[in-house]
This record gives structure tokens, C-alpha cells and sequence, in this order.
């Protein structure tokens, strides 16, 4: 881990002679064009979408986060003259471009999915500079949905704040590139450690973070406020209690205690703070978004429990004391991994006759919430999706879902939506205030759920420190009971206008991809939209209509779109998540109406399957195999035969040549890929097992190679 660096302030030049975050003699004089850069401030956040609507401050453009725009430029009578600005590739194809750029006084601060932090020219897209935080890689064995994705960073008071995919947080010299400080996350009362994906938020002095990884290992999910100057914390605020022998840390563990059943501590719960963090200026409140469960079924992670508090619940914590204000859990005792971790805005609406403060979310459950900001009240709880199958509605008396008593994985495993990934997951949402609407895409896409056999079995679950730990079937297991449930259901993708209040869409589209990026509207009355085709769409806010549209040749699945302005000049800029097959590497575009920039766009080609071992394997040693590799790598790897609902960016393991086969033990066992984002699993698998997965990995591998030579 990098240690600390305490900076004097000195000349530009005197810092270029540092450790290498230059890229070369070229970054002196464009960092001297950049000296001032990151003064951001909370005043300057908040009032940005009136002062300076032409920049991008915060994470969802300012404090509110309501992703709206007023900029005009870029219209429906203009759109047909847009085009590519500029790009700069900032990553490799091993990642996910997640992050939302932001852009202060000219400066774009943006990140890759190995938390690599860069200064570009937000008018051409020359690098500034950039800040290596050399992140352990070997914590992709630590994630949820495959290696290396990071959402963005922070800009305040000089500093650039990047929460890095080991679990560090880090902040960066906003002018220089140069390191301030570098603080170790992680805290043993949070049981395991994990990577954190999420963009910190920085206001009223402090930075906070939370953190992800919930279903591996043991988790117990909490978020914690560091100063912005010194790194040093100031509060911490845990997600879920923990071992009740034990003190507990502050009065709402010891209330959410109650909620929970059997030894749910030896598990860890999950309920970690993986994405949303909204600071609101109006309350001095930091709104946490927080997880799902760990291990997801409650049979198995709270046995006689209730609610589990505060497991897929919105909180609102005082800033300066860390205190909690009130809560609203939208899935009580979540048992699908129905996350409220999703981006959450604030604003103010009309309701019953009077403005109300408040907060709006659609969740992972298939509904969508309005809270009073001020205590919590839930005002509105409807659905934005015709595909709920685990619950009939939401009771407005109670404020709790009234689960479907036909649907229960633990009695009969079933196809359910919505899936673990949500009708709507972590990408961002639009909302425009004044019309009242939620512009934002959602996908109906089911998913199978069931028990672990051996906790079926034996009534005991063996939870795993690497790979997933979710608590659900597996491997063959898993394909037998799907062949039992039947076909799994239709998927399909909308992109909408969504009155909150009335549950009413102005106008809805299905989309191609099932998996697609953020959105952002403008005042100018076009929405921004990458989509997971690979193309990034403009349309219509008033109808939906497709008024443009650019091809590129990568993928925009679950990236984020900003848009700002400079020298007059309307930029709207997304990142473009890399291609394996043409060795592309993610990359940020940015468009502007006369652009006209080229992007290279290259024809996909299939993969052959190389040649294979020789070996024979028993079928017993195949099927084990088979169990592993779901369990250990298909998290990275994609899973084979079985749907999976994670965007894969690892290597397709059938591809592997006969000298990666006869180097395999020493990569999965001996972690000389770990810098490559493999890691070592050699306190998680025997060289049995290991010949086991190499088994099915070629055993499949055949099978494609046959299907592909007589096709």
C-alpha cells in the first residue's frame, strides 16, 4: 500500500521530479494552465446549477443530485449537427467505465475502473495529469460483478478525493497530480476487507465513504466521514449490528439488533454502502443508500428474524454528529438482494396541496419512493415496472411491502422478477423538478432463485471468503432445478418519463439492450442516453423520440453521461467501456454540435477456440468442476451455461491455449497473473480442484470448438 505523503507547497517544476505521476515534461505547462484548479467548495455545489451551469461539480452535478441541466445549446433543432469532440482512451478493455466525469474551471477529473485518476482539457482531451494509486489487484477476487470498475471522484476545497477498488481513500492534489494523503478504509469491526467501487461525496468538510464486496465473504457494511484536509475520521456509522456479545458501536445498532435473528454476525449481514451518498445542505443530513443482505436468503442470514435493520434502507445521519435522523427500509428482511444503494435525488414537490422537501429513489424492487426529507414519511410508494413478482403492492398505512405469498424461492426455487440486478440498478436517473418527472431506463429481466443444497441438505451454510457468497444454488445443482422450474422469462428494457406521484409514465420505449447506461435531460429538451448496443442516443424529453445517434465500438452498459460547457461551446461526454475482441480500451468521448472527430469502428469478429488438452476426464470430475467454477470464477469470468446477469470484462476461459492450460496451477494457484486482476486462489482451492475447473473449463471449451467447426 502507498504510504501517506505530507506536501510543502512548492513549484511545478519541483514537483514533476516526484514519483512518476507525470507522464511526461509535456504535463509542466499544462499543469501551470491548470493552477487554481479544484476550488470547489460547498457554496459553489450548491449553487452551481444557477451560477455556473455550464460545469459539473459533484458526482450528480450538484448536492441534490438531480442530473438536470440547463444548458440549451444542444436541442432538438440542433442535435442533427452533433459529433464526436474528442476521445482519449484512459483504461484497458479489462474494466468497466463506470464513472461519471466531472469538469471545474476547464479541468475534467475522471477515473478508470482500476481507480486511475486523470486531469484532461475538458475542450480536446490532452492529459493534464494522472495519479496512479497502484491498487492491489488481486481484490478482484473481492467483487460482486467482475474486476476493476469505479464510479468517479470527488473535487473539493483543491483536493481530488478517489475512493480506490482495494479499499483505500486517497486525495490528490487538484492542480499537481501529486498525493496529499492515502487512508486504509477498512476497519476489523467490518469484518472482511472489500473493494470500494462507489464515488465518495465530499461536503461540510468532511468526505464520505462506504464501501462494497456484500456477498463475499464476511461483510458488515458501514460508512465513515474523514476530514477533507487531514484524512483523519471524524465519525463512522455501521450499516448492521454486530456480534451482540460485544458493546455496541452506537444506540441505532443496538435498536437494529432487535430486528435480526439467529447468529447473523457470523455471516456479517452485508448492508454495505456500495454506491449512493447525497448530502443535503437544507437538514445538515447525509442520505446512505444501503445494501442487500448477506448471505442474500434470510433463512439462512437471519433465521427468525424480522425486518433486519438496515438492509435495503434509505438513512439519514446528522453531519456534524454522525447520529442517526430516521430511516425507511424499502425491503424489510431483504431476501433477493433488492439494494437501495441506487442513486437517490432531492428536490421539492407539489403534494396534498403543499411543497414537500424530498427524496426520490427507484430501488432495486421494482418501486419507486417518494421520503420526506425532513423525517422520513413515505409519501408515495408506486410502481415504475409491470414486472414485480415478489410483492403485490405497498401498503401506505404501514409503509411495507406486502410480499406475494405464491412466490417463496425457499419453498419452491423459481424464476422471480425483478432480478438481483434490479428493475433499476446504479445508474444514474434525471430529474427534472419543474415538470415533475424521473427520467431514467429500467429493465424486467427475472432471475432464479433457491436455497444452497447443502444448507438444504444439512441446515448449514458454509460461507466463503473468495468468490461468492451468496447463499443460493449452484453449478449443477442450480441447472437441475432450472430445468425443473422451466424456461426462464422474457427479458425487456424501457427508457421513460416517470410521474412519481401519479405512477404514470408521459411516454415509454423499449430499448434493444436489457443492460444500458445512465441519463441526463437538459432544459434544452434532449436526453442523453448511452446505450448498451454500443450506440449513444439523443432524444426527445417531451415524447421519447430518437432525434440522433452515435455508433461506437464499445459498449455503454451501466456507464454514466454528463454534459458542460466552455467558451460557449455546449460538451456532452460519457465513457466508452472497452472491447476484448479489438483490444480496445475504455475510453472517454465527448461531442459537441460540429464535431468532427473520428472514432475508429472496427468489424467484431468471433473468437476461434484454440486447441484444446488431449486429456480425459471422468463426467464425476467434469460436474465437479462445474460447481467450482461457479462458485470460484464465474463472478469475473461469465458464467457457462447458466444466464447471467453480470457484464463480463474477464477473459472468456474457453479461449485459454494449451500454454495457458499448462501454466494454469501457477496462475490460479501461484497469482502470476495478479497484477493482471487474477488473483491467487491458493487458500481457496486444493490442486484437485483445481484440475477439476480445468476439466469443465476444456470440456466446454470442446463443445464450442466442435459447435464452431461444423457451423
Amino acid at each position: 500500500m502507498k504510504k501517506p505523503l505530507s506536501l510543502p507547497v512548492t513549484a511545478i517544476a519541483v514537483l514533476v521530479l516526484g514519483i512518476g505521476m507525470m507522464t511526461d515534461l509535456d504535463a509542466v505547462s499544462a499543469a501551470e494552465q491548470a493552477t487554481g484548479a479544484g476550488n470547489v467548495d460547498d457554496a459553489r455545489i450548491i449553487n452551481a446549477a444557477v451560477t455556473e451551469p455550464g460545469s459539473w461539480l459533484a458526482y450528480g452535478q450538484t448536492y441534490k443530485e438531480q442530473r438536470f441541466s440547463q444548458l440549451t445549446q444542444i436541442n432538438p433543432n440542433t442535435v442533427d449537427e452533433l459529433g464526436l469532440a474528442w476521445s482519449t482512451q484512459i483504461g484497458d478493455y479489462n474494466m468497466r467505465m463506470q464513472g461519471t466525469p466531472l469538469v471545474a474551471d476547464g479541468v475534467m477529473y475522471v477515473s478508470n475502473g482500476w481507480s486511475v485518476v486523470y486531469a484532461l482539457d475538458a475542450t480536446n482531451g490532452e492529459e493534464i495529469w494522472r495519479y496512479d494509486p497502484e491498487v492491489d489487484r488481486s481484490y478482484a477476487r473481492l467483487a460482486c460483478c467482475g474486476p476493476a470498475h469505479n464510479r468517479g471522484v470527488a473535487v473539493y476545497e483543491g483536493k481530488v478525493y478517489v475512493g480506490t477498488f482495494d479499499g483505500r481513500l486517497i486525495a490528490i492534489d487538484a492542480t499537481t497530480g501529486r498525493e496529499v494523503w492515502d487512508v486504509d478504509t477498512w476497519i476489523p469491526a467490518g469484518l472482511g476487507r472489500f473493494n470500494i467501487t462507489g464515488a465518495p461525496r465530499a461536503a461540510a468538510g468532511k468526505v464520505y465513504i462506504g464501501q462494497g464486496s456484500g456477498e463475499s465473504g464476511h461483510r458488515r457494511g458501514y460508512v465513515t466521514a474523514y476530514n477533507a484536509e487531514t484524512g483523519e475520521v471524524d465519525w463512522r456509522f455501521f450499516l448492521v449490528p454486530g456480534d451482540p456479545s460485544q458493546p455496541f458501536e452506537h444506540p441505532e445498532m443496538e435498536m437494529a439488533a432487535q430486528s435480526w435473528g439467529g447468529e447473523w454476525w457470523k455471516y456479517g449481514g452485508g448492508g454495505t454502502a456500495w454506491n449512493s451518498l447525497v448530502y443535503d445542505e437544507e437538514f445538515n443530513s447525509l442520505y446512505i443508500g444501503v445494501g442487500n443482505g448477506a448471505p442474500w436468503p434470510r433463512e439462512i442470514r437471519s433465521p427468525g428474524g424480522g425486518d433486519d435493520l438496515f438492509l435495503s434502507t434509505i438513512v439519514s445521519v446528522d453531519v456534524d454528529t454522525g447520529r442517526m435522523n430516521w430511516y425507511y427500509q424499502t425491503t424489510p428482511g431483504d431476501n433477493w438482494d433488492y439494494s437501495s444503494a441506487m442513486d437517490m435525488t432531492i428536490g421539492e414537490i407539489e403534494f396534498g396541496g403543499e411543497m414537500r422537501k424530498v427524496l426520490l429513489q427507484a430501488p432495486k424492487n421494482g418501486f419507486f419512493y417518494v421520503l420526506d426529507r425532513n423525517d422520513g414519511e413515505l409519501l408515495r410508494a408506486l410502481p415504475y415496472t409491470d414486472g414485480i413478482d415478489w410483492a403485490t403492492r405497498v401498503d401506505m398505512e404501514t409503509g411495507r411491502p406486502v410480499e406475494n405469498p405464491d412466490v417463496v424461492y425457499e419453498v419452491k426455487p423459481q424464476w422471480i422478477m425483478p432480478a438481483n440486478s434490479g428493475a433499476h440498478n446504479w445508474e444514474p436517473q434525471s430529474w427534472d423538478n419543474d415538470m415533475g418527472l424521473m427520467y431514467f431506463y429500467y429493465h424486467d429481466i427475472a432471475n432464479f432463485y433457491s436455497l444452497d443444497e447443502g444448507f438444504v441438505e444439512t441446515g448449514e451454510y458454509e460461507i466463503r471468503e473468495r468468490g461468492l457468497s451468496l447463499g443460493w444454488g449452484e453449478g449443477e445443482y442450480r441447472r437441475r432445478l432450472i430445468e425443473q422450474a422451466g424456461p426462464r422469462p422474457d427479458s425487456q428494457a424501457f427508457i421513460g418519463a416517470f410521474d412519481p406521484i401519479t405512477g404514470s409514465y408521459k411516454w415509454r420505449h423499449p430499448l434493444e439492450s436489457d443492460y444500458n447506461g445512465g441519463v441526463v435531460a437538459t432544459r434544452g429538451g434532449v436526453l442523453f442516453h448511452p446505450e448498451g448496443t454500443g450506440d449513444f442516443a439523443v432524444r426527445d424529453t417531451d415524447n421519447g423520440e430518437l432525434l440522433w445517434s452515435f455508433t461506437a465500438p464499445g459498449t455503454f452498459r451501466s456507464t454514466s453521461v454528463m454534459t458542460y460547457m466552455i467558451d460557449d461551446v455546449q460538451y456532452v461526454a460519457t465513457m466508452m467501456n472497452g472491447n476484448r475482441t479489438l483490444d480496445l480500451g475504455g475510453t472517454v468521448l465527448a461531442f459537441k454540435l460540429g464535431g468532427d472527430a473520428t472514432l475508429p469502428i472496427a468489424e467484431i469478429v468471433q473468437q476461434e477456440v484454440p486447441e484444446q488438452p488431449d486429456e480425459e476426464y471422468s463426467p464425476q470430475l467434469v460436474s465437479q468442476g462445474d460447481g467450482l467454477y461457479h462458485a470460484q470464477c464465474a463472478s469475473c469470468h461469465g458464467g457457462i451455461g447458466i444466464p447471467s446477469e453480470v457484464a463480463i470484462v474477464a477473459p472468456d476461459l474457453r479461449l485459454r491455449t494449451l500454454g495457458t492450460h499448462a501454466d494454469f496451477e501457477s496462475i490460479v494457484l501461484g497469482g502470476t497473473r495478479a497484477q493482471q486482476g487474477m488473483p491467487d486462489f491458493e487458500d481457496a482451492l486444493t490442486n484437485e480442484q483445481i484440475e477439476a475447473i480445468r476439466a469443465f473449463v476444456v470440456n466446454q471449451a470442446r463443445q464450442l470448438r466442435e459447435y464452431q467447426q461444423n457451423r
